[in-house]
């Protein structure tokens, strides 16, 4: 049995740069349109399902450019069914996991792809480590892996606004990582990240993880066509 892994220490929030470089949004949409040609040679997919399931604060409608592309690759894409994600975790694992189960029968058992954005990338590995037979690959761009909300920029301020403590969150969130999952999984990260740090949207608690960082800021992740490329390589088995 492998040795438990200790609670990472001297972790902090994005640094104010980085924050204030999530304002260059436009600017890096300008610049991510001289990418697309590298989208055109992409390989077409095998037709699995996969399912897409936004951040916090984001809808379906925030993952449209992603499965658009993806669909026209020739993968069997549907969002996540459940509206904009308001960040009721629990809940939120509960009830996706239901759409989850449906699809799964109606595919014959077929185990589906998960990707997720941000926090959306926690409901996807909650949904793997609880219900293992569902999901046969996970994808996260973004996400808080290491201390849930304690050292992103979202929940810093919503700590001091409601005089919240997250000590006893990250310690909670360290117990469930712990408790790893066997599926595969891409968690793609970025040093420039001004919402989710890079020290805290990799993985150090699955072996198998393949950890890549992409530039770009936490916001224009969901449209960056080197992104979609990984993913797209990913679920080819090219990457």
């Amino acid at each position: 049995m492998a040795d438990p892994i200790p609670m990472p220490t001297g972790l902090r929030p994005p640094h104010r740069l980085a924050q204030l470089g999530e304002l260059s949004l436009p600017l890096d949409l300008l610049r991510f349109g001289l990418q697309w040609p590298r989208l055109v040679s992409a390989t077409r997919g095998d037709g699995r399902p996969v399912y897409l399931i936004p951040g916090y604060g984001g809808s379906e409608l925030s993952m449209r450019p992603l499965e658009a592309f993806l669909k026209r690759i020739n993968y069997d894409v549907a969002d996540w069914s459940l509206g904009r994600n308001r960040g009721s975790v629990d809940r939120d694992v509960d009830r996706f996991t239901a759409v989850a189960e449906a699809r799964f029968a109606e595919n014959g058992g077929q185990p589906i792809t998960l990707i997720g954005w941000s926090l959306g990338g926690i409901i996807a590995r909650e949904t793997a480590r609880q219900s293992p037979h569902l999901v046969r690959e996970l994808i996260t761009m973004g996400t808080p892996i290491i201390g849930g909300p304690k050292y992103t920029t979202p929940g810093q301020h919503y700590a001091k606004s409601a005089n919240i403590r997250l000590d006893q969150f990250e310690r909670e969130v360290h117990e469930r990582n712990s408790i790893g999952f066997d599926q595969p999984l891409t968690v793609l990260y970025s040093n420039r990240d001004g919402i989710v740090g890079p020290d805290i949207a990799r993985d150090i608690y699955n072996p198998q993880a393949r950890n890549i960082r992409v530039d770009g800021g936490h916001l224009s992740l969901g449209f960056n066509p080197k992104v979609w490329r990984i993913i797209a390589d990913t679920l080819a088995g090219e990457a």
